[in-house]
């Protein structure tokens, strides 16, 4: 077979390293602007970005050569060095160690888009902590409170 195909689509969840809440409102666009020029120069498809104070969630297609891990590192690292570059939110001190990553269906994919366009207004009730155990709930993922 000389060409690959995939469907795999990642929900992906990140916060600020011991979810400081400096990732503030008015300067976030510019941030997930940057991380969706990540995504180009990986020939990865970027569906939404969005966020809240302390932590980023992203639904992205993969290229297929490459890992979920090395595509993390890659956003994580280079939005990092951006942040601090460009002095772009006080306070932050870079990303936590750790992400979750979630796939889905494309059946899934509509509500999980509408999901983190939402962002602020469903974390007027739920913290970062609480959306995170109920995502990794639902998925299936066993998880120890230590490193929540």
């Amino acid at each position: 077979m000389s060409n690959t195909y995939t469907q795999i689509l990642y929900h992906i969840i990140f916060s600020t390293k011991h979810r400081e809440r400096v990732l503030t409102a008015g300067q976030r666009e510019p941030l997930f602007r940057y991380i969706w020029g990540i995504n180009q120069n990986l020939d990865c498809h970027l569906h939404r970005i969005n966020g809240v104070e302390d932590h980023i969630h992203i639904l992205t297609s993969l290229h297929p050569t490459l890992s979920l891990a090395d595509y993390v590192k890659e956003v994580k690292t280079g939005s990092s060095k951006w942040i601090k570059a460009e002095r772009m939110f006080s306070g932050f001190t870079g990303w936590q160690d750790g992400y979750g990553a979630f796939t889905l269906s494309e059946n899934e994919k509509e509500a999980v888009l509408e999901y983190i366009k939402r962002q602020e207004e469903h974390h007027r009730t739920v913290s970062f902590l609480e959306e995170y155990r109920q995502l990794m709930d639902r998925a299936g993922v066993k998880y120890d409170e230590r490193y929540l």
